[in-house]
């Protein structure tokens, strides 16, 4: 027994040691890319025209920022006075009702109706919670109210049909009533052309403009200053599908962005993703540098709240397999030259877990970044498990690692 329980510990002591003199540590290669470009600050330029702020009384403004309307659309109303405005409000309100208590009278009261209006407010929750965690309280009023109606639809489908026809005609004579008081007190303010509205005045719309960009220079634009006279309560609109991106650069960099193609720009904050840009035109050089003028033509309602923005102009994307650095190795490999005779290079691979054991994969390195690198598999076309792949199991610490080496 003695000796059974020393082989029994000297064996686990073995194996204790093993682990800790070999700590084998792994993980998983995957998908990735790097974007490379020039790190800029500079103000969104689009052409847009302030609408005249000449209405009177009460403004209650129509449209969403970055909603598209069209030449002599309602962009907002304009109310006499604090009564006509409660009246609309009234207005609004008893609408809503007599189209719930119709919605109710014509659903026949069916269950079917009534399982589809409990979807409905279930998806309009989630949608509601959804904007709330966003902090877009705009979105959540939007979704409150919507949210509201439903479930007065569902109120509703517990009522008796006869009793819900004597309500909406009682509802409809209020109507009428409260709309013939309100005639003359209200008037709707119309779009002059089309465009994207946006309720935001910063009084750059007149001193950038896309005609002036050609010429701008870099002291120019760092002197650029909003125009404290222009104000309006009623926003503006936002004129054509292209907007432009101006920055002071180098001058080389200016000459190196005329030669790159498929040029795109990251902002730093709204949209999460980049945007195809166009170099449009480069100013006159002063003291080495250049006003650079990017343009482009989607997500221009995202940007509609944009001025002066920090941004990154994309030259070069990088993809590859995502790797630690740790995990990179060099192993001498013998190669046999045309004339038959024999030379060693060094191949630069990875060891990656192959059932149990460690297989070295070959790779080039195409991007070093800070703790990592991207690769592309270098293995032989014809063998398929020498060539690294996303998902493969890379061992990033390890000792005397080999071809063939059995993992504990």
């Amino acid at each position: 027994m003695a000796l059974i329980m020393m082989a029994a510990l000297a064996y686990f002591g073995i194996q204790a040691f093993l682990y800790f003199s070999d700590p084998l540590t792994t993980t998983l290669a995957y998908s990735y890319q790097v974007e490379e470009g020039i790190d800029l600050s500079g103000y969104v330029v689009r052409s847009e025209q302030v609408l005249a702020d000449d209405a009177g009384g009460l403004i209650q403004i129509q449209k969403a920022e970055g909603e598209r309307v069209s030449s002599g659309g309602v962009i907002a109303t304009a109310y006499a006075d604090q009564a006509s405005l409660d009246r609309q409000n009234e207005i609004n309100a008893l609408a809503t009702q007599v189209e719930q208590l119709e919605y109710a009278q014509d659903a026949a009261l069916g269950a079917e109706v009534s399982l589809k209006l409990d979807a409905q407010i279930m998806q309009s929750l989630l949608g509601y919670r959804q904007a709330l965690a966003e902090d877009r309280l705009d979105s959540a009023e939007k979704r409150g109210g919507e949210l509201r109606t439903l479930v007065m639809k569902r109120d509703y489908t517990y009522s008796d049909t006869e009793d819900l026809s004597a309500q909406i005609e009682t509802l409809k004579a209020q109507l009428k009533d409260l709309r013939s008081q309100s005639a003359g007190s209200v008037r709707r303010i119309t779009a002059p052309a089309a465009g994207l509205f946006s309720a935001v005045v910063d009084g750059y719309e007149t001193v950038l403009t896309p005609e002036a960009l050609p010429e701008l220079t870099p002291s120019k634009l760092a002197a650029m200053q909003a125009d404290g006279s222009v104000h309006s309560d009623l926003g503006k609109l936002i004129l054509g599908d292209s907007w432009y991106y101006a920055a002071a650069i180098s001058a080389e960099d200016a000459k190196e962005l005329k030669k790159t193609s498929g040029l795109s720009l990251h902002f730093a904050k709204s949209i999460e993703r980049s945007l195809d840009v166009t170099l449009d035109s480069v100013g006159p050089e002063e003291n080495g540098r250049v006003v650079a003028v990017f343009k482009g033509r989607t997500y221009l309602p995202e940007l509609t709240l944009l001025r002066q923005q920090s941004a990154m102009v994309v030259t070069r994307t990088i993809e590859g397999i995502r790797v630690p650095k740790e995990a990179l190795r060099m192993r001498a490999e013998t190669v046999e030259n045309e004339d038959g005779t024999t030379k060693e290079v060094q191949v630069t691979g990875i060891y990656c877990v192959y059932g149990r054991e460690a297989l070295f994969k070959p790779v080039e390195v195409l991007y070093n970044g800070d703790g990592f690198v991207l690769v592309r598999a270098a293995g032989p076309e014809g063998k398929e498990k020498l060539r690294l792949r996303p998902g493969d199991e890379v061992i990033v610490t390890a000792v005397d690692l080999y071809d063939g080496k059995v993992l504990a």
